[in-house]
C-alpha cells in the first residue's frame, strides 16, 4: 500500500517495499528553550535554519509543531509552514491538536501534506477527518480513544480499525491513513515496547496500512538512549513500520542498516552512499 505525500515540487512515497521514510521531529518547542523563545517572539529564522539542517541530514518529511503556552497556533502554525516551504522542498507534516490551526496551515500549504494527528476519540474524529477529506491530505491515526491508551495490542488494534472505518465513511482512502501504534518508555514499563511491536504486527496483518512511530519515546529517562532507540527502531521496521518520526541526523545510519538487512536497499546503494558521505565529513 502506497501513501503519497508531496510539496509543490517533490513527492515522497511511503510503502512496504520502499526504504523507511524519515520524518524530522526537531521543529517542536517541547524541551527546546531557544526555539520556544524565538517562537514566542514571532522569530521564524530558527525554524528555517532547523528545517534546512534536517533536510541536509536527509529527512524525507518535516514535522512542524509550534504548540506551547503563550502562542496563538492559528496564526503561528501557517506562518511556520510558509517559512519552511520558502526554505526547503520536502513534504510537511502539520502537527497540532488544534483543528483551527490545522485548517489555517492547510490553506497555505502547497502539495499533499500529512496531518499529525487524529485519534479514536469522538471529538477528534469529528473535527479532523473532515479537514483531511476537504484538503486531500493524509493523516496519522493514534491508537487512543475516549477511554485512553490501551495497554494491550488487541484494544489498540480495535482503535486502528475504528479510525480506518470512520475515515472510509467520509471518503478518505485507506492508503491515506498512517497508524501510530504509540511507543512509551521501557524505563517505566519493560513490557511497553513489546506491546507496541505486537500492535504493529497486528495492524499490518489486518489493515495493511502504513505505520509510523515516535520511536525515541522508548528510551525516555534511560542512559545511552541512542543504543536503546537503535534496537527498538530496527525491530519496529522489521515488524512493519514504514516511516519514523525521529531526530534524523542521529538515527539515519541505523535505519539505513536495518533497510539493508531487510532487503529494502537494492545493491546496498543508499547504505554505501551514506558511508562515503560520512567519510568525507
Amino acid at each position: 500500500m502506497e501513501t503519497r505525500l508531496s510539496s509543490a515540487t517533490k513527492e515522497v512515497v511511503i510503502a512496504d517495499d520502499q526504504p523507511t521514510v524519515l520524518i524530522g521531529e526537531r521543529i517542536n518547542p517541547t524541551g527546546k528553550k531557544k526555539l520556544s523563545q524565538a517562537l514566542k517572539a514571532g522569530n521564524l529564522e530558527i525554524v528555517s535554519q532547523e528545517a534546512l539542517a534536517q533536510v541536509q541530514a536527509k529527512a524525507d518529511i518535516l514535522d512542524i509543531n509550534v504548540s506551547m503556552f503563550g502562542v496563538d497556533e492559528v496564526i503561528l502554525l501557517p506562518q511556520a509552514v510558509q517559512a519552511v516551504m520558502d526554505t526547503v522542498d520536502v513534504p510537511l507534516c502539520l502537527d497540532s491538536a488544534n483543528p483551527q490551526a490545522l485548517e489555517a496551515a492547510l490553506k497555505v500549504y502547497k502539495g499533499k501534506p500529512l496531518i499529525n494527528s487524529v485519534t479514536g476519540e469522538e471529538h477528534s474524529l469529528e473535527k479532523v477527518l473532515p479537514l483531511v477529506k476537504e484538503y486531500g491530505a493524509a493523516v496519522i491515526g493514534l491508537v487512543q480513544d475516549d477511554e485512553g491508551i490501551p495497554d494491550n495490542p488487541e484494544r489498540r488494534l480495535a482503535i486502528a480499525h475504528k479510525i480506518v472505518d470512520r475515515a472510509k465513511a467520509v471518503g478518505i482512502p485507506r492508503q491515506d491513513i498512517i497508524i501510530d501504534c504509540l511507543a512509551f518508555t521501557v524505563g517505566a514499563n519493560t513490557s511497553s515496547a513489546l506491546v507496541t511491536i505486537e500492535t504493529v504486527r497486528k495492524v499490518k496483518a489486518e489493515l495493511g496500512v502504513n505505520l509510523t512511530l515516535g520511536a525515541s519515546n522508548v528510551s525516555f529517562g534511560l542512559p545511552d538512549r541512542n543504543l536503546a532507540n537503535s534496537a527498538f527502531m530496527a525491530m519496529a521496521i522489521a515488524a512493519g513500520v514504514t516511516c519514523l518520526i525521529a531526530d534524523v541526523a542521529k538515527v539515519r545510519p541505523m535505519v539505513l542498516a536495518a533497510d539493508l538487512v531487510l532487503g529494502y536497499d537494492k545493491h546496498a546503494r543508499r547504505y554505501i552512499e551514506a558511508y562515503r558521505q560520512r567519510q568525507k565529513q
